[in-house]
């Protein structure tokens, strides 16, 4: 794993809102896709790149991958860490996001059960 991969996974507001969610939950791709109101394949562009700079993992259930922040990647760089816990609680997107992640969870989302979520 290289810093600038690191930095330049960070460099993107989609990718800082998609870790800003699996930092406080594991999703699947799905789950992003409607909570972020992303097209499939541009959250999968965005998983691709995260995973490449390490800062996810996934793991394979049934026939959907669930993603959570890499916990070693965070022992290791601490600013990502703190990023994440700290700074991003102060961004109106991403405090939308979480408000949004909640409701859909409220709702029944899940991979297996598709819920939409309405706008505000």
């Amino acid at each position: 794993m290289d810093i600038v991969d690191i930095l330049k996974a960070l460099a993107d507001e989609t990718r800082i809102r998609i870790l800003n969610l699996l930092y406080r939950e594991t999703l699947c791709v799905c789950d992003l896709e409607e909570i972020l109101k992303l097209s499939q394949s541009n959250a999968s562009r965005h998983i691709t790149k995260l995973k490449h700079a390490k800062l996810i993992v996934g793991k394979k259930q049934a026939q959907w991958i669930y993603y959570q922040v890499d916990k070693n990647t965070l022992e290791q760089y601490s600013f990502v860490r703190e990023l994440l816990a700290k700074e991003l609680e102060n961004h109106p997107r991403c405090q939308n996001d979480l408000i949004r992640l909640k409701r859909y969870r409220e709702l029944g989302g899940s991979c297996e059960l598709t819920v939409k979520i309405d706008d505000e």
